[in-house]
């Protein structure tokens, strides 16, 4: 396959201007591992094992090319009638090969890869953890797909956090100090996550040190310790099962009543490091404005 791309990158050099057709095309890209893929033209069939991806195909201009998406995703709603492909890291291989996909996009998982990549099935690993990552993932994707729209589209979606910023100033206090619970085991989301760096751009101060890590598993005690103002979290955990909790009616947000649940469609929004940035900073906001009970 290299020795292909290097006789087509020559005999482009050696034709006249306005001959190059197909060979004018060639080009590459760069994964999160790096990983380097070569392609003889932009993908036209493409499957998406992550929803983060999925929707950024899109919201990129691209979600015609799309033939095949993992099972959780579910937005646009473009991708609703699309092949279900399995889990993330756990797809299924013969399907996947069946659709005859130019390219997989996908976070990494070093067998997957190895599958795919034996059938001579090109894969791509993007994921994002934070908001410089998530920005590297759209640039790279637009020089995939060779849209040109990831520069317009970042430029959108900060446009849309700071509408939501600049109205939360004028109904909520800045430097609340928030404890966001990914799930009950519990994990938490740190200050370095994609979660974490958007809290902080609303003015939110995340309880959890950086030290940490992005996604932490912590101990009810802890938290107990750090005295959150607010408490944010999606529904693997209920309220009063955190109210109940020894010792957390210490808690000041417990005290005040300023424990917030996301809806599904806002842990979606939340969760996915990707072009529903506007939408995630809103569902935010909507806990940060959240007023004490009674108050």
């Amino acid at each position: 396959m290299r020795l292909l791309h290097t006789w087509l990158l020559s005999a482009a050099l050696a034709m006249p201007a306005g001959a190059q057709t197909q060979a004018e095309a060639a080009y590459a890209v760069t994964d999160m591992r790096g990983q380097t893929v070569r392609l003889a033209r932009a993908p036209q069939r493409i499957v998406s094992l992550l929803p983060s991806l999925t929707e950024s195909v899109c919201a990129l201009g691209a979600c015609a090319r799309i033939v095949g998406v993992d099972e959780q995703s579910n937005h646009p709603p473009e991708v609703a009638s699309l092949p279900r492909l399995g889990r993330t890291f756990a797809p299924q291989v013969e399907a996947i090969v069946r659709l005859r996909p130019d390219v997989v996009l996908m976070a990494y998982s070093a067998p997957v890869a190895a599958q795919l990549q034996r059938f001579g099935i090109p894969v791509l690993a993007l994921d994002a953890h934070d908001m410089a990552q998530m920005q590297e993932v759209l640039r790279r994707l637009d020089a995939l797909l060779r849209t040109q729209a990831a520069d317009a589209l970042m430029a959108r979606m900060q446009a849309q956090v700071q509408q939501q910023a600049s109205a939360l100033a004028a109904k909520a206090p800045a430097g609340q100090r928030v404890y966001f619970e990914v799930d009950a085991t519990p994990y938490a989301a740190g200050p370095d996550s994609f979660i974490g760096q958007l809290l902080q751009r609303l003015g939110a101060r995340n309880v959890l040190p950086g030290s940490l890590g992005p996604f932490p598993r912590i101990t009810p005690e802890y938290v107990l310790r750090q005295q959150p103002d607010l408490i944010i979290h999606t529904p693997q955990t209920t309220s009063a099962s955190l109210s109940a909790r020894p010792g957390w009616s210490h808690i000041p947000a417990v005290r005040t009543g300023r424990i917030c649940m996301l809806d599904p469609a806002e842990v979606d929004q939340v969760s996915r490091p990707g072009p529903r940035l506007g939408e995630a900073a809103k569902a935010l906001a909507r806990c940060l404005a959240m007023p004490a009970a009674g108050g």
